[in-house]
């Protein structure tokens, strides 16, 4: 019975013990993030409650069932396949234009004189974060069939005719006006990777331009400029304001899945159980990309060693 007794009352205390542990760890981990908690708190309601919620109801069908029905009817539906196509056609279209005119004006940026790398930054900074709707807005207010430059092409007498903005290259050119600022501005760190003395030696080594750029440049900027690439893209693809600015209700518009999104929750023929499908497609989207991009950096970055 002492034996009983004396083991009872050194698990309780053991009990006890690893309560007083976990309290005092746990008072830790509040006191170390107590100054991050509120950030965290609305990320959660903000960003990870939306998620699942959109996962979720996806899956549930207009009945309240657990169902594939929503994800049988969007995918096997012609306008949908459309609109996601459409979507990957125009991300890709987009990055890659960004990619070929932003590479080599980030370069030429990099390499300016402190005064007007300034002036350009901020030039670059006004036209990156000028986007959404206002863009849309302006874009129409420039080049649509009543435009400024439209009438004063016409009134000089050239035959000049507007692209229509709810057409592909319409949303092409709209797109690049904020997307070559950004990805300028988000290469231009990779830029600094390549040392003057780099060229020097290759000049020291009778190496033409075009050599060093082939066996010394590219290699190193190209995955940083993939990864740019990729983010500009997953950019274009879930772009909603301008897009819907730029297509509003015209009947022969360029369809996009973020167009449909906003047109289903408005009121649609499709219903609005397309929308949950159409988020968690984006996501995946997302994801696949912003993985590709962690590990392209990651591996770009044993040139910083």
């Amino acid at each position: 019975m002492a034996d009983q007794l004396s083991f009872g009352l050194a698990s309780t205390r053991g009990r006890s013990s690893h309560l007083r542990r976990f309290a005092s760890r746990l008072l830790v981990w509040l006191a170390d993030w107590s100054m991050a908690l509120p950030l965290l708190i609305v990320s959660a309601l903000m960003l990870v409650a939306p998620m699942v919620a959109m996962f979720a109801g996806s899956f549930i069908d207009g009945n309240g069932q657990m169902s594939l029905v929503n994800w049988s009817d969007t995918l096997g539906s012609v306008a949908s396949q459309r609109a996601i196509g459409n979507s990957l056609l125009l991300g890709v279209t987009v990055a890659t234009i960004t990619l070929i005119i932003g590479g080599p004006l980030s370069w030429q940026v990099s390499r300016m004189l402190r005064l007007g790398r300034a002036f350009s930054l901020g030039l670059l900074n006004v036209a990156a974060n000028f986007s959404g709707i206002g863009l849309g807005f302006a874009f129409v207010a420039a080049l649509g069939t009543y435009g400024m430059v439209t009438l004063a092409m016409q009134a000089l007498g050239l035959p000049f005719s507007p692209v229509s903005q709810s057409s592909f290259w319409g949303m092409v050119i709209a797109y690049e006006y904020g997307n070559i600022p950004l990805f300028v501005l988000l290469s231009l760190p990779a830029m600094s990777l390549l040392r003057d003395e780099w060229w020097e030696a290759a000049q020291t080594a009778s190496a033409t331009r075009w050599q060093f750029w082939r066996h010394i440049g590219l290699p190193i900027l190209m995955p940083l400029m993939l990864a740019d690439w990729l983010l500009i893209f997953t950019w274009s693809v879930g772009m909603y304001g301008l897009p819907l600015a730029l297509v509003g209700s015209a009947p022969r518009a360029f369809r996009l899945i973020t167009v449909e999104m906003g047109q289903s929750m408005v009121g649609s023929l499709f219903g609005v159980n397309h929308v949950p499908v159409y988020a968690v497609i984006l996501m995946v989207i997302a994801t696949i990309t912003l993985l590709a991009y962690r590990l392209i950096v990651r591996r770009a970055m044993q040139w910083l060693v």
